[in-house]
């Protein structure tokens, strides 16, 4: 435990050891002496006793309450501020009270106040006039004192620091002191002692500091399976809006899951495969050093146990779609184009279904691509399949055999036969399905840039078929790609957004239905969603409450705010952050806190 100290109580000076008596006091107004020779703010003229050096922040008093209780709202615990600790005393700070005994009360300072000390009507025509007359403020004439909210009870147990509810209150005039010592405040806030580096512990913005080397203290997220399941596949949320850093942060927690690796179902220990969707061309700068990061700043990573550097095993899985080209992007990786084949559409009839096709329509969708892959076979293309439905003959007889009505024959042929079909079907390049060795490599991390497609219906095809093909690979009990199965995988989706938001549409349900399954399997298949986004409030319902860990920079919009559902506290701090400031809110890791993440990009970030 910290060594507190002892408080000193501050007494009268007639010897009394009362606390009640007023000092002397300085009635002209000015600040000069107090009428026994000594200046009406020093407060080193006052009797001391015992001797000795002030160490802490103040103690706890008992003027107004001193409660701890189950329900939170009738808790009643506040400290006392000494005049020289005031300034340094801010809303968040973490304190500790001792008890008697070797346990100490963790604390979270939730409110600051100045209470009146001395009978006194400070609100008068003359005492305004003379505080405006002065430079300095009578600290003397109030008591400064601090709401605590009690965190956490720590205590010791064979030489290992462990933390408890909250079930003791503190003795009046105990010692409060700031939390200083990293684990401490670790044990008390719950966070792990190892596992992914997301950033580094602050209050109000500010970093908090100890007296250790170094003197930040690591926010990690558990990574293990010694305490339930890694969360990486208990999935990520990463919002905030443009500017707040969210790709900047992103890149530094991926690339710290590029170098784990997690057991499979056979006990064998697999690297992480990271697939990410990429709309702004970003990510593939992960291949490259940041040429921003000098070697004092690299060793201080490589002391503190953070992944850093270019990752060598980055490729781009370039969409090939008709008139889009893609410029080679500002980075080094491999670029492997690749195209979309017709034939996925056999097992996921809603990549062609449109945001307008009702239930009845998306029925007769599903019958005429099940009929025309059994007329030419599995390898269709979609320029054949345009044909197919270009035949006035089938168009007659499904409507006389009373399978598929006319009406309902044309509204799917129309809707079927868009411009963004012809785009991206079938184009001269490898097929996805046979690229996967490329596209889920253990440890290794695929970049799929849509900033080329200037059609947004194009690029949420592309998406949504890689997607869904890992996805329905990895909940499959019978797998055509066993290297997507085994391997365990991060599935970033940078402007979620805009594929994963609820409508009615049938397309859409389909989709989250999918990822809903995805979402709720994760943890079983080695599946981790890291959805990042500036629109969490578009997000459905039934994807985001199977999202673990929420990572809450900047956002401006207050609907955005609330759809998050971080506690009260911290969703009133979010509008105010700097960029690269964060909330981070995983129940199943630690307690509610806010970090701050690096200031210099892991690997290559910008021009």
């Amino acid at each position: 435990m910290s060594d507190l100290g002892d408080f000193t109580e501050v007494t009268a000076d007639d010897g009394t050891g009362r606390d009640d008596d007023p000092p002397p006091s300085d009635h002209d107004g000015d600040d000069t002496d107090g009428g026994d020779g000594t200046a009406a703010d020093d407060f080193d003229a006052y009797d001391v006793s015992p001797a000795g050096s002030d160490r802490g922040l103040g103690s706890i008093s008992v003027s107004q309450g001193l409660r701890v209780a189950e329900d939170g709202d009738d808790t009643t615990l506040k400290a006392f501020v000494t005049s020289d600790n005031r300034e340094s005393v801010r809303l968040g700070k973490y304190v500790l009270v001792p008890y008697p005994d070797d346990e100490t009360l963790f604390c979270r300072i939730t409110a600051l106040e100045y209470a009146q000390e001395f009978e006194a009507d400070d609100a008068t025509e003359i005492h305004a006039r003379r505080a405006m007359r002065r430079d300095d403020f009578a600290e003397r004439d109030y008591k400064f004192v601090a709401t605590l909210e009690p965190v956490a009870v720590l205590f010791s147990t064979d030489g290992e620091l462990k933390r408890r509810m909250t079930d003791r209150v503190p003795k009046p005039g105990a010692v409060v002191g700031e939390a200083t010592d990293a684990a401490e405040i670790k044990t008390g806030l719950a966070i792990p002692a190892e596992g992914v580096f997301l950033g580094h512990l602050s209050v109000g913005g500010e970093t908090v500091r100890t007296a250790a080397s170094p003197p930040t203290i690591d926010y990690r997220l558990k990574d293990d399976y010694a305490d339930g399941d890694p969360l990486v596949f208990r999935h990520t949320l990463v919002a905030g809006g443009t500017g707040s850093g969210k790709t900047h942060a992103s890149k530094n927690v991926l690339r710290q899951y590029l170098d784990a690796s997690y057991p499979m179902g056979d006990g064998r220990e697999a690297p992480t495969a990271v697939v990410q969707f990429d709309p702004q061309d970003e990510y593939a700068q992960m291949h490259d050093d940041n040429p921003a990061m000098d070697d004092e700043f690299a060793r201080r990573l490589e002391r503190e146990g953070i992944a850093h550097g270019g990752h060598d095993d980055t490729v781009a899985l370039v969409p090939e779609v008709e008139g889009a080209s893609y410029g080679g992007g500002a980075h080094r990786a491999e670029q492997v184009p690749f195209t979309v084949p017709f034939r996925m559409v056999r097992s996921r009839p809603w990549l062609v279904a449109g945001a307008r096709l009702n239930d009845n329509q998306y029925q007769a969708l599903d019958y005429l691509l099940d009929r025309f892959f059994r007329d030419y076979g599995t390898e269709g293309t979609y320029a054949e399949f345009k044909s197919y439905l270009d035949d006035p003959a089938l168009r007659e007889e499904l409507d006389e055999s009373g399978r598929v009505h006319e009406a309902t024959f044309d509204a799917v042929r129309r809707r079927a036969l868009g411009s963004a079909f012809s785009r991206v079907f079938d184009r001269d390049a490898r097929p996805v399905t046979d690229l996967v060795h490329e596209l889920v490599r253990p440890g290794g991390l695929t970049v799929v840039p849509t900033y080329h497609v200037n059609d947004s219906r194009a690029t949420e095809l592309v998406v949504l078929a890689v997607a869904s093909l890992l996805v329905d690979e990895k909940l499959s009990n019978d797998p055509d790609y066993e290297r997507i199965k085994e391997t365990p995988l991060i599935l970033g989706m940078d402007e979620a957004h805009n594929f994963l938001t609820d409508a009615e549409s049938v397309q859409a349900r389909k989709v989250i239905g999918k990822f809903t399954e995805a979402a709720k399997q994760g943890r079983k298949e080695r599946l981790g969603l890291f959805l990042i986004t500036q629109d969490p409030q578009d997000i459905a319902e039934s994807v985001f409450k199977q999202v673990n860990t929420k990572l809450v920079l900047n956002l401006g919009d207050e609907d955005a705010i609330n759809s998050v559902n971080i506690p009260p506290t911290l969703e009133d701090k979010v509008p105010y952050m700097e960029k690269g400031q964060m909330v981070v809110y995983s129940p199943d890791n630690s307690e509610p806190v806010e970090l701050t993440g690096l200031s210099t990009c892991v690997t290559r970030h910008g021009e």
